[in-house]
């Protein structure tokens, strides 16, 4: 998200995308670079170099966990609204964005 890279934001939140774009919000390539333009440039660079607290995932199975935006250590903080909790799941050899 701070690279704006589109490639790989539409590659690791392929699933939860496709949801949302099945509910009417249209195609990966299309809906985030408006959601790149709601990120302040300061919060930008600050997601270039955050990290993931592991104390506060939730794993609810060995291939599925809860990533609250608590758990995202970064120079700034980020709202539920700005960020955004999010699921996460192991398919097809690697870890996704599912909800």
């Amino acid at each position: 998200m701070g690279h704006e890279d589109l490639d790989t934001v539409c590659d690791v939140a392929g699933p939860a995308a496709k949801k949302a774009q099945d509910e009417g919000l249209g195609p990966c390539t299309s809906t985030y670079p408006v959601v790149f333009q709601m990120i302040s440039p300061v919060q930008k660079k600050a997601l270039q170099t955050a990290t993931v607290d592991p104390q506060r995932i939730v794993v609810t199975t060995p291939d599925k966990i809860e990533m609250p935006t608590e758990a995202v250590r970064a120079s700034v903080t980020f709202s539920e609204t700005e960020l955004g909790s999010c699921t996460l799941e192991y398919l097809k050899n690697n870890w996704y964005i599912t909800d």
